[in-house]
């Protein structure tokens, strides 16, 4: 049975055509991952089957008496609520249930008699739906699905203004897995997750019995988890039975396919215009000339088989630093309140050092604390001679009105345009892109163009927030060879140990430091 059925969908913004005739289909109980290299069109793809969007061509059609979930990279709490208040909101049906119950109950003290059972009625059929519904145990079920993704830790009392970016993320991931919609969409949902709470996540996919569609650029998660994929390339959606790894090996043999037909077409159609050009102008052969020329007439010309732009990432070094590039004196980091002990610790040259723990424990705030973006909660963080940090901060900039060339320009104006373009177009983008508003960019297109202005000044020591959210696999691996091969120092927030284990050199938990009961 189709739960969801999109057929022969085209968008496109201004003249970048992103989806061209796409088609697409979900069967009850199917886990897809839908994958491609970013900019593809993943995200508008999710935004028009859950009608954010409107597609320019096309048709979308639910099943009837389904109920959707959709966590994207832009969702939003409402201010001024605490983390409870805003997981209560995946159950405000239930609420408004107790309210009109408890309502009835106030208004049976002074009703008439005639109107009295009417009105006790009401209220016991309301208080069954809620027993039945399990509603007098929400609270434990907030509490165990909160706990399973980390909000535990942080405390769900906390003002959801207070909160990170990766901490926003998960309140919005609890709220919608604890809704429990027939149909899960979720975009990029490990982005801000740490390792335990990935694996929490991984479990619950596994073992949910409704259908879901899951972006992300994980692939190890993704491969856990689904059972088919719907790969998005030029505009196209292709459909692959089975898990990620089946698709690598079935995607490289359709490749080959593909271009073997057009290498045998190229060499027929080079068969077929040699024959014409040497019998057309015999008399006694141009016969069988215009016959091959109906032939080659007749003909579908295949493309050739396009290669996607692959990213060059490199880092410019700086001259050589002093040996000590941080020195941290019983440095306490925190806003208004103290995150950490007393820390003393030493970053030294050439040290490559990966910062981990689960989010809300401070490794932002380390960063931007070390670097003097914000003030110690007491003690110090002194900087070395001769530094010349550079530093990619997370999430910078998804507002922008800028183009991405713009974007570089201002803040390289001694480069001319074509500099400018030949630098964006070595990080993986293409024309489309390089003349895009910033806020119109996917996640890993914004990443891209934060790296290329990166990349562009030089620095003997990289800080490095969580730099690998939104880029898809060819980038990130890109990235991690050049941070191999970079020579400086190194401090990075990652929640992804594949990418940084086996290079780098030190690995600091703030869990080891933090004041929080973890």
């Amino acid at each position: 049975m189709s739960v969801l059925i999109a057929e022969n969908v085209t968008h496109g913004f201004g003249a970048r055509r992103i989806l061209e005739d796409a088609s697409f289909r979900l069967l009850k109980g199917e886990h897809v991952g839908l994958i491609g290299a970013n900019g593809e069109g993943k995200s508008t793809f999710l935004n028009i089957i859950t009608g954010k969007l409107a597609p320019d061509a096309g048709h979308i059609e639910w099943a009837r008496r389904v109920s959707i979930g959709y966590l994207d990279q832009h969702s939003a709490l409402r201010k001024g609520s605490t983390i409870r208040e805003a997981l209560r909101e995946a159950f405000k049906d239930m609420y408004s249930l107790e309210a009109e119950m408890l309502s009835l109950y106030e208004k049976m003290g002074v009703a008439e008699a005639e109107d009295l059972e009417s009105m006790m009625e009401d209220a016991g059929e309301i208080q069954h739906i809620l027993e039945h519904s399990g509603f007098y145990t929400l609270d434990s079920k907030i509490d165990e699905v909160a706990n399973g993704l980390g909000l535990g830790s942080i405390g769900l009392e906390k003002d959801v203004a207070d909160l990170s970016g990766g901490q926003r993320t998960k309140v919005l991931l609890t709220r919608l897995l604890l809704e429990d919609p027939t149909i899960l969409i979720l975009d990029e949902p490990t982005n801000y997750l740490d390792h335990e709470h990935i694996e929490w996540l991984k479990k619950y996919l596994q073992n949910y019995e409704n259908s879901f569609i899951l972006v992300s650029h994980d692939m190890t998660f993704l491969n856990d988890v689904v059972n088919v994929i719907y790969h998005v390339n030029d505009g196209e959606l292709t459909r692959y039975t089975g898990n990620y790894d089946n698709f690598v090996k079935m995607h490289e043999i359709k490749k080959g396919q593909e271009q073997r037909a057009y290498e045998r077409q190229v060499a027929e159609r080079e068969r077929l215009e040699d024959f014409i050009a040497r019998n057309k102008a015999r008399v006694a052969t141009r016969g069988m000339a215009n016959s091959r020329q109906k032939m080659l007439d007749r003909m579908e010309v295949l493309e050739k088989p396009r290669e996607k732009p692959k990213p060059v990432f490199g880092f410019k070094e700086a001259r050589t630093p002093g040996r000590y590039i941080v020195t941290a004196r019983d440095l306490v980091i925190g806003y208004g309140e103290p995150l950490t002990r007393p820390l003393n610790f030493c970053l030294e040259r050439g040290q490559k050092v990966a910062v981990m723990g689960t989010n809300g424990l401070g490794k932002t705030t380390l960063l931007k604390t070390i670097l003097g973006k914000i003030p110690a909660f007491s003690g110090s963080a002194e900087l070395g001679e001769f530094l010349h940090p550079g530093y990619y901060e997370q999430e910078a900039g998804r507002d922008s009105r800028n183009t991405a060339l713009e974007d570089v320009w201002n803040e390289f104006q001694s480069m001319t345009n074509a500099e400018v373009r030949s630098a964006l177009a070595r990080c993986g983008l293409t024309n489309d892109h390089i003349t895009s508003q910033m806020m119109v960019l996917s996640g890993g297109e914004n990443a891209k163009v934060r790296l290329c202005k990166l990349m562009l000044r030089e620095a003997n020591w990289l800080v490095l927030d969580e730099p690998t959210n939104h880029l898809d696999v060819e980038a990130k691996e890109e990235l991690k060879r050049a941070l191999m091969d970079f020579r400086g120092t190194i401090l990075l927030v990652c929640h992804e140990p594949e990418f940084y284990r086996d290079w780098v050199t030190d690995i600091w938990n703030v869990e080891d430091w933090t004041l929080k009961i973890v």
